[in-house]
């Protein structure tokens, strides 16, 4: 659980230097961010899976980007510290997170 918390918290550090658009303050909202990210995609990110399935699997599974970036996007919402000026900003950093959590899982 630990290391998943850091190596969220690394890859949208890494996001957040990459695309434009992403802004984390400092630390202390990264740590949040990774922490509030955390429980998104253990809590609401399953449900959304579920209700979008038809959708998703129309689109071979791409529609789940589609779902991160609304989670992006609502951790904007209320994160002090953490935003996204839209949802193209927000869609692009669904992409890279996910090649980032692969990347980066494969090193831990």
């Amino acid at each position: 659980m630990l290391i998943n918390l850091i190596v969220n918290a690394l890859a949208f550090y890494v996001t957040a230097y990459i695309v434009p658009g992403v802004r984390i303050a400092n630390f202390q909202a990264l740590a949040v961010v990774a922490i509030v990210w955390g429980v998104l995609s253990i809590v609401l990110r399953p449900i959304l899976i579920l209700l979008t399935l038809p959708v998703n699997i129309l689109t071979l599974g791409l529609f789940t980007f589609v779902i991160n970036a609304f989670l992006i996007m609502l951790m904007s919402n209320f994160v002090t510290g953490f935003k996204v000026d839209g949802f193209g900003a927000a869609l692009i950093a669904a992409v890279v997170l996910a090649l980032l959590n692969v990347v980066l899982g494969k090193l831990v």
